[in-house]
């Protein structure tokens, strides 16, 4: 989330599994990180953004299909950087009360939840 309390977004790859639908960015844990840490990377080689701070928010396990996904959700308010996508995904930074006009996958449907439900954001 940004100054402005936007939340930032990018655009899942065709090729992707959930390709073409909307994401908060971040990405999967390494060996001996973490979570911190790789969100910490993953916004910098996906968005370009340098972190100094997270927050834990909430956990979701999904089953899709062909997939079974754990996200472990951070806040990041806490950063440096101009957002671009550095992997070819288009991002954007969009009001908490326009996420309902995105196609989300999902599994990223209760994190919108809870960010509606939320009244206002410390920063």
């Amino acid at each position: 989330m940004n100054a402005e309390n936007q939340i930032l977004l990018a655009k899942r790859l065709d090729h992707l599994h959930q390709g073409g639908k909307w994401e908060f960015p971040g990405g999967k844990v390494e060996q001996g990180e973490s979570v911190s840490q790789a969100l910490t990377r993953e916004l910098k080689e996906e968005v370009d953004l340098t972190i100094t701070d997270t927050s834990s928010l909430m956990s979701i396990s999904h089953d899709y299909p062909d997939k079974q996904v754990l996200l472990d959700i951070h806040w990041v308010t806490c950063f440096t950087g101009e957002a671009h996508g550095l992997e070819g995904q288009e991002v954007k930074w969009v009001a908490k009360s326009d996420l309902p006009d995105y196609d989300f996958p999902e599994a990223n449907k209760p994190i919108i939840d809870k960010i509606l439900e939320t009244a206002h954001f410390v920063r």
